[in-house]
């Protein structure tokens, strides 16, 4: 049996570093109490300190391995028979309680409750129980010592990751501060502009005035209030979510919980590597940056947009700011020619949301790739329901037993939504893919790969050469006018999602390292957004907002970072599949329908799951070229758009933004 030893705090204020890692619960997202009895085992690299001596003392009389880069807990059981037989047992009971937990979790999902809430905490907090059992049978063997490098890999997944560790009762005040950190998010209503009646959600009304208006005081009515209404209501628990998280991190082994999220890339310079990435990309974003900004200064004014500065948020279609296409009557370069957008034809030849869920599948069973199975058909919710409040943001699920799979939509017939069915198809085909793996390696290669693999597909759907040939586009130019319309529709989301999808977890993982303090925190954000997006908040804000909330993954505990990597993996990846397909001519116009080489590849990557070290299912892909994330693809994507935009751009007063006082002072700390 190995223990926590409780210690004293820190006599002589030693670095904390090196702790060992002892839990694993690789469902578990909540958060919890700190306690004197979960104290964690300190490291002073002070030889002098008496806490170092007590501490390596006491990991070697419990067999522990002991590195100062990291601890891995391990018993002394080397016997492979044994952990074979172990992982056998876990990959049966943990599918059981797989379903158990997503059932509920759905039932929650598509009924938002608070019986199915309250059913669904009680499940995951099972859960949490059955990871804990878990951890400690893993961690009896000293898997570092195994020879089988499966065996090895799936205990090392058991005894590194999650949150095992802690007792039911915080496991359960955990989940319980997630649920209701979500559950403010989604009950969150405010006042239509100029109407005194709280009846208006994100996901639908909110959504719909930031894509459509060019009202420059409703705009910033529901930005502002969306961010009031939000916010102030999360703070505390938020506050509370960052010891809990850091606490259980450190219990594992952990400097704190950002470390812990960037485990799973499995690169100790992931951090490094990712800033690499977005300095290669920066450039390209300022170029669209200055063209929008140039578009904006002219529709509302340099009273309201200073011609070389930051972007005010509430005025580029989107809450958050990472998605410009709204702005597309706005800037779009050649009006006259035509806009890929399919969405009045699909009306027009009555399509309805079953059709385009068939539409979807199509596209895959023409590479060679998978039906959706029967089950799929039967349970997954294509429509919004009337009786119901649901969770309408679309997901697809694996309930972990090999047949159903699902996916939760409140489709609308649109183009958006057509190549929304086609993105959460790729996760199910994923999940399709990869089933035969144990239950441990049912996952994608890491955290980025789905969300990669899902945009992927909708590169080649949104493709207008793919949507003339199944019927939903006639008259297909390739002139450079269009070209460059459709590139600029594409940059709009892709381009302009980069620094948001890079700062998020920025500044969480700086929240968490203690790179800053609690009460500055939300200036940190809007320091982080000015230096990489070149956004301002349109209103003051103050340390008693709490603006990171505004966005669903905070509060609901989900890491972001896997967006900035599926952006650029996902060039990489539709670069790889147009080779296999035999494509010729420029990127931006391959699509991979109906191309069976195209599958082969895309198979081939998917039925790995996280088996292997996702650099090598990277080598695999790009047929041996490299084994690393890399810009190059994107860049060669849009470059013809950037070769346009360098043009464009040559009158202006500045590529990027100036910073002046006035700005900063909208989150100034002091106040």
């Amino acid at each position: 049996n190995i223990s926590i030893i409780k210690m004293q705090q820190n006599p002589c204020n030693c670095p904390q570093e090196g702790r060992r890692r002892v839990s694993s619960n690789r469902h578990n997202t909540s958060r919890q109490q700190i306690s004197e009895d979960e104290t964690p085992i300190s490291c002073c690299v002070r030889m002098k300190c008496l806490v170092f001596i007590t501490v390596v003392t006491a990991l070697l009389k419990h067999g522990l391995s002991y590195t100062q880069e990291r601890r891995y807990v391990e018993g002394s059981n080397v016997n492979l028979g044994e952990a074979l037989q172990f992982l056998r047992e876990y990959d049966r009971e943990a599918s059981g309680m797989c379903f158990r937990v997503t059932s509920a979790q759905w039932n929650y999902s598509t009924n938002t409750t608070d019986f199915n809430r309250r059913r669904m905490i009680e499940d995951q907090t099972l859960s949490a129980k059955f990871q804990r059992v878990s951890w400690r049978r893993a961690t009896s063997f000293s898997w570092t010592r195994l020879p089988d490098p499966v065996v090895r890999r799936q205990l090392h997944m058991l005894a590194t990751e999650g949150r095992s560790h802690l007792s039911t009762e915080r496991s359960s005040d955990l989940l319980q501060i997630v649920a209701e950190m979500k559950d403010i998010y989604t009950r969150a209503r405010i006042c239509p502009y100029a109407i005194n009646n709280y009846n208006y959600r994100y996901g639908g009304n909110l959504s719909r005035i930031l894509a459509h208006s060019r009202d420059y005081d409703e705009q910033l009515h529901v930005w502002h209030a969306w961010h009031d209404a939000i916010g102030p209501q999360i703070r505390n628990k938020y506050v509370q979510y960052v010891q809990l998280a850091n606490h259980a991190a450190k219990l594992n082994g952990f400097h704190d919980a950002g470390q812990q999220m960037r485990e799973s890339y499995e690169d100790p310079d992931f951090n490094t590597h990712l800033s690499e990435l977005w300095a290669t990309l920066a450039p390209l974003y300022r170029e669209l940056h200055a063209y929008v900004r140039h578009h904006l200064v002219r529709r509302y004014g340099p009273e309201r947009v200073r011609p070389d500065g930051p972007l005010p948020a509430h005025l580029l279609g989107n809450m958050w700011a990472q998605n410009w296409k709204n702005l597309a009557d706005m800037v779009l370069p050649f009006p006259g020619k035509p806009v890929v957008d399919v969405s009045s034809e699909m009306l027009r030849q009555s399509y309805t949301p079953l059709r385009m869920f068939q539409v979807a599948e199509e596209f895959f069973t023409s590479l060679g790739l998978k039906p959706m199975p029967p089950e799929f058909w039967h349970h997954s919710m294509l429509e919004k329901p009337l009786d119901r409040p649901v969770v309408c943001r679309a997901s697809a699920w694996d309930f972990c037993n090999h047949k159903d799979y699902r996916i939760k939509q409140c489709t609308v017939v649109s183009m958006d939504d057509l190549l929304t069915i086609h993105h959460e198809m790729a996760h199910i085909q994923y999940y399709l893919q990869y089933a035969d793996q144990p239950l441990l390696f049912r996952e994608g290669a890491n955290p980025g790969f789905h969300e990669a693999i899902g945009d992927v597909i909708t590169l080649s759907v949104s493709n207008p050469r793919h949507l003339q040939r199944i019927g939903l586009l006639n008259n297909v130019t390739d002139d450079y006018e269009t070209s460059m319309n459709y590139l600029l529709l594409t940059a709009l989301e892709k381009v302009a999602y980069l620094p948001f999808a890079f700062l998020v977890d920025q500044w969480r993982w700086g929240l968490f390292a203690g790179d800053w303090n609690i009460d500055e925190m939300n200036a940190r954000w809007w320091e982080l957004r000015l230096r990489h997006q070149g956004i301002i908040p349109p209103v003051v804000r103050t340390e008693r907002d709490f603006d990171p909330a505004a966005k669903y993954h905070i509060p609901a505990d989900m890491p972001y970072m896997r967006y900035f990597v599926s952006l650029v993996l996902q060039f990489q990846l539709h670069q790889a599949l147009c080779e296999a397909a035999g494509h010729f001519g420029p990127l931006h116009t391959c699509t991979i329908y109906r191309s069976r080489e195209a599958g082969r590849l895309l198979g081939e990557v998917l039925s790995a799951g996280s088996s292997r070290p996702w650099a090598e299912v990277i080598r695999i892909m790009t047929r041996g070229r490299t084994d690393k994330l890399d810009a190059r693809p994107l860049l060669e994507y849009f470059k013809p758009l950037s070769m346009w935009l360098n043009v464009e751009n040559r009158d202006e007063s500045l590529v990027g933004w100036s910073t002046t006082g006035e700005d900063t002072a909208l989150f100034a700390r002091c106040q």
